[in-house]
Parts: structure tokens; sequence; C-alpha cells
């Protein structure tokens, strides 16, 4: 293999453009790959995004390739999302994407070829440490870092990626893509996912008609207020296009998919005290000491929240926070930090109103396989685990 071989994922977009510019000056042997995903004309993963990566390629004199796993992302993001959204959970396709296909195929696929290492142009950084480990650090950019879709990175993974854009401000990649002459300097990124460019509605409209169910809308005290075209239309924290005649503003707050009920009620019943994750993954390959401090982040876009590391376990752990998080969203991500260092993170089951600190006794908990599951008590809400 050689050791100044790479490959970079080229998704048509400014940074990961400039990543491979940086990579070719550096000395690297640069082969950029393109993927395609999903037959989408507007979005990420167009025909447009693939012809921009390759006059990039082309302006820095790299070998492109288009990479054809339109199978493969169907069957391991897109119908899992969909079974997600039918399940009543609100998924990240990004990052399963990211898990399945981006840092699992692409680095089998550069192995394959001989490259050393997978580029790509996420902002986020690799410190590699004296002792052989590595530990994934947020980007210099804070307005743009894209740790939270890392989490699941792990030694292995690390040891053979580069982002080279994670040093460097989002203005400072379009100020190198101009110096370069680059036709994507001024791209705007996109932010749809790329199999639902318009919406996820739609997108469930088309493709899971079959599953929406009608069903009813119930406020906190059971009472049937309204109804619904499918439970699989909401999401945790929802407020738009509830369709609850109710004269106030009322959130989607609980989402029971078998019983195909949307429960509604107050804003401030979505505030999270303590939150419960499953298939938890950490970046060192093992988690945390038992009551760590950690700042967590429930969603994307949101600012971290301290709370400790209460319970933890094989495949699960348990945040209790400081501050309340609002309306984190069974199927998305909670991911751990402490300072600018990732730690780790699984995905969100169940969330209670009230911090538990310290260790549960039995009694407060049931299982359901491995997984320690609160039992409902007027004071949390837990829905699928």
């Amino acid at each position: 293999m050689a050791p100044r071989r790479v490959m970079v994922a080229m998704s048509g977009g400014v940074d990961s453009s400039v990543a491979a510019a940086l990579l070719c000056e550096k000395g690297f042997d640069v082969t950029g790959v393109t993927l395609k995903l999903w037959r989408s004309e507007s979005g990420c993963c167009t025909a447009a995004d693939a012809d921009d990566a390759r006059a990039v390629a082309r302006r820095l004199g790299i070998r492109h390739y288009v990479l054809d796993y339109e199978t493969e992302f169907r069957e391991a993001v897109v119908v899992p999302t969909i079974e997600g959204y039918i399940a009543g959970e609100t998924p990240n396709p990004c990052i399963e994407c990211n898990r399945m296909i981006k840092f699992r195929l692409l680095i089998e696929r550069a192995n394959a070829l001989g490259c050393a290492f997978l580029a790509t142009g996420h902002h986020a950084r690799i410190s590699r440490i004296a002792c052989g480990g590595h530990r994934l650090l947020r980007a210099v950019d804070q307005a743009k870092d894209q740790s939270y879709v890392l989490y699941m990175l792990g030694q292995e993974e690390l040891a053979s990626m580069l982002f080279p854009v994670g040093e460097m401000t989002k203005d400072r990649v379009r100020a190198e893509a101009a110096r370069l002459g680059l036709r994507t300097a001024e791209k705007f990124d996109s932010q749809d996912v790329c199999f639902a460019p318009d919406s996820m509605r739609d997108f469930l409209e088309r493709e899971a008609a079959g599953a929406l169910v009608p069903g009813e809308i119930r406020d906190a005290a059971g009472a049937v207020i309204g109804t619904h075209d499918g439970a699989a239309l909401f999401t945790v924290g929802q407020r738009r296009g509830v369709g609850a005649p109710t004269g106030r503003r009322v959130y989607v707050t609980e989402i029971e998919a078998g019983d195909g009920v949307v429960k509604v009620g107050e804003r401030g019943d979505l505030d999270a005290r303590s939150i419960r994750a499953s298939d938890a993954t950490w970046v060192s390959g093992v988690p945390p000491e038992l009551g760590a401090p950690v700042e967590v982040k429930a969603r994307y876009g949101a600012h971290p929240v301290s709370g400790r590391l209460n319970e933890i376990g094989d495949h699960h752990f348990r945040v209790d926070l400081d501050a309340a998080v609002w309306a984190p969203a069974p199927g998305q991500a909670l991911v751990c930090y402490q300072g600018e260092e990732l730690l780790g993170g699984g995905t969100i089951r169940s969330w209670s109103a009230f911090a538990q600190p310290g260790v549960e006794s039995a009694a407060d908990r049931v299982h359901v396989g491995d997984e320690p599951v609160h039992r409902q008590t007027p004071c949390s809400r837990n829905w699928r685990h």
C-alpha cells in the first residue's frame, strides 16, 4: 500500500474540493471518487454535483471515478429510515450514510485501490497521540463543526482517515477554492437529505404510502382533539402541521406508532433532564468512567449541555443533565463531548423530565434484552425501546 496515496470522497461541494487540492499541494497521490447514491435533481448527490467534482478533479489533474452504491445505499440507509419513521422515530440518515457507506464501503474500496488514507471534506479534526491512538475533535470553525455526525468512528477508522479542512474556517475554505480557481468556490452548502430534497413528509407519502394509517391526535389528558393521516409523518417537537384545533400552540410530545396515536402538549412538556441512548459506540473503544462529566448534543445544530454519565452498559448509556434539553427525539443521536474532544454517542431511546443522579436501583428499571428501560411514571416520557 502506497503511504502517500489517498482517496478523496468528492461530493461536488467546496469543502471536499479544497480537501483534494490541499492534499495535492502536500504531495499526496490523490484519487477522487464521487458516490452515486440516489437519482435526484436537487439536494445533494445529484448529477450536477458529480459534474462539479469531475471538473475540480480535472482542474487539479487527478483521477476521478463515480462509484455506484445506489443499491447498498437504499438497503443500508433509505429502508431503515422509512422503517424508523413508521416505528415513530426520527432517524438521522446522514449518520447512517456515514456509518454504512462512507466509512465502511469507501474505506474498503480505498484499501482495495492501495490507498493508505480516505479523506473527506468534513469539518472535524483528528489528533494522533503519542501512544498511537487517535482522538476525534471538533472543527476549528465551531459554526460548521460536523463532528456530531461522525461519532461512530473508532480507532480503526480514524487511523486511515484525513479531514484536511477541519483546521480551517469556512471563509478560508472558500478563499482557498477561489485562489485555486475551483468552480465550487461559491457553491452553496446542501442542507437537504439527498433522497428527500423537498421534505421528508413528501418522501414518506411517496415511498411508504401503504404504511400511513390515519389515527388520533390526543392531548396530555388522553382526550381526542383531532386526527392525522399517519403517525410516521410526525416527529417529536413538531409544531407546524400538527392539525389540532386547540386555539394555542401545541407540540408533538409522543408518538405511539403501534396504536397510531400522536400526543401533543405544551412546549415545557418536552424539557428533558435525563436521556437514555442505545447502540453506543466510543471513539477510544472503551466507555468513559461512570459519573464522568460530559457535554451532550441531542441534535446536529444544538448547543452542548453539560451533564454526567450516570449509567453505562455494553451498548447503552444514560446522561443526567445540568440543564434541560428540549425535545430529544427517539432515533436521533445523543453525542458526548469533553471540551473539544468527541467521546462517542448512541441513538436516543427515551428521556425523563427529571435528572436521576447516581445509579438507579433495580426497582426503578425493567429490562428488554440487555437494555435497561425506565418504568413509565407521571413525570417521565418514555417511548420506544
